[in-house]
């Protein structure tokens, strides 16, 4: 046969035949080869390592050197914030609640906490509980001869007034009652009062538990500034004491009520955060212990573990399951730097403490280990090769580890 050529037939060339598939696929099948050796030497098989020949390319990924650090572990835990859980205020007045203060509200010293009877209430500082009436109290009465003990009996007969001898009257009890001074109340509760009374600024009498006519004095004018009458005597219902300045909080009976010791609730005035921890790793919960709170913006604030529950609670478990969870303490965690936290009063945080530390260990990124075929774990070298290792602690992204190969400033690899 011939091909026609500018209108000419010229005669065909040689028949060329087609190569097999099979070339092809060979040279396909040793690709695949070089790539499986490869990936066999990234991990490890065939023993210690594989060095690189002149002519292969670098393999991809960053390198890194082997540093000297501190590692330390650290642990989250959820926790809630707020002001801890309400407790009633000891109100011992009686009467008719006729003002109570919106929930939330700041009481400081001196300031009323309610009002009874439309007279109020106040708080004060100190540990020991208002339980009796303080003032000047009447002196006790002289004996009479009518309460007069009898003298003891001698046998012989009582002597009697000789005729014509003047008989004197008994004297007067109740004149000398009048004229004696009035007797001063003694005790800690006084020196508890006295304490309140100066720091408010009502002085001119001496801090010292006695309850004398200065301090009386003193009251006096503390009553006038309250819009009460000017007795002198503080009644055992006038006063309520507490710690500090509280935070009042949900009211216990309604305006126009019966007052009771339930009357009013409050909190602290400090927002901290409690953490249900597991019973069972509540080791790292001791009274003092600095952790990190971490707020909803993403911001952090210190905080101290403040106390810790005595008693258990089982938790539910996950899922709202049937049975129970594993049992969990309260962990109080208190924050100092109160204006950090902003305008945030309630809500979910976190509590990150401290756990395990090694101290100037070897550490590499996690991400630069490499699993070895024979098990354990290796670092491949900028070299391309591979050095067993062993690993230690875990913790911010890093991990300690040793071996005979392994030293500080080792050039590693971190494969993509």
């Amino acid at each position: 046969m011939s091909d026609t050529i500018d209108g000419q037939d010229r005669p065909r060339g040689p028949h060329r035949p087609h190569r097999p598939r099979r070339t092809l696929l060979l040279v396909s099948a040793a690709l695949a080869v070089v790539a499986a050796t490869v990936t066999v030497g990234r991990l490890g098989l065939g023993g210690g390592g594989t060095d690189e020949g002149p002519g292969t390319p670098p393999r991809e990924g960053t390198t890194v050197r082997v540093k000297r650090a501190t590692l330390t572990e650290r642990t989250s835990l959820d926790a809630q914030l707020g002001y801890g859980a309400e407790a009633p205020l000891p109100v011992k007045a009686t009467g008719t609640v006729t003002w109570l203060p919106a929930p939330g509200t700041t009481v400081q010293r001196g300031e009323e906490l309610l009002r009874v009877d439309d007279r109020p209430v106040v708080l004060l500082y100190g540990a020991l509980p208002m339980y009796r009436d303080l003032g000047l109290t009447a002196p006790a009465p002289a004996p009479t001869s009518e309460t007069a003990p009898a003298p003891p009996s001698t046998g012989k007969p009582a002597p009697t007034t000789a005729p014509g001898a003047s008989e004197r009257p008994a004297p007067d009890a109740s004149a000398d009652a009048a004229s004696a001074p009035p007797r001063e109340l003694r005790g800690m509760d006084v020196m508890q009062f006295e304490t309140n009374l100066a720091t408010l600024g009502y002085t001119g009498f001496t801090v010292d538990g006695t309850f004398t006519a200065g301090t009386a004095r003193a009251v006096k004018r503390w009553q006038k500034a309250l819009g009460l009458p000017e007795t002198g005597t503080v009644a055992v219902g006038d006063v309520v004491y507490a710690s500090g300045a509280i935070r009042t909080g949900k009211p216990g009976v309604r305006l126009g009520a019966a007052v009771s010791e339930n009357a009013l609730t409050h909190t602290g005035t400090a927002r901290k955060a409690v953490v249900e921890t597991s019973a069972q790793d509540a080791s790292w919960a001791v009274r003092g212990t600095r952790v990190t709170v971490g707020l909803p913006d993403g911001r952090t604030v210190r905080g101290t573990v403040a106390s810790v529950g005595a008693e258990a609670t089982a938790s539910a478990p996950e899922g709202g399951g049937e049975g129970t969870g594993g049992a969990t303490v309260p962990v109080t965690v208190t924050i100092e730097d109160q204006r950090a936290l902003g305008r945030l009063e309630g809500g979910p945080v976190t509590v990150t403490y401290v756990g395990r530390e090694r101290r100037n260990v070897l550490a590499v990124p996690v991400s630069a280990l490499v699993a070895l075929a024979e098990g354990g774990h290796g670092l491949e070298t900028a070299d391309g090769t591979f050095v067993a290792v062993r690993t230690g602690l875990f913790a911010d992204g890093d991990v300690e580890v040793s071996g005979p190969a392994v030293r500080e400033g080792l050039e590693v690899r971190i494969p993509r």
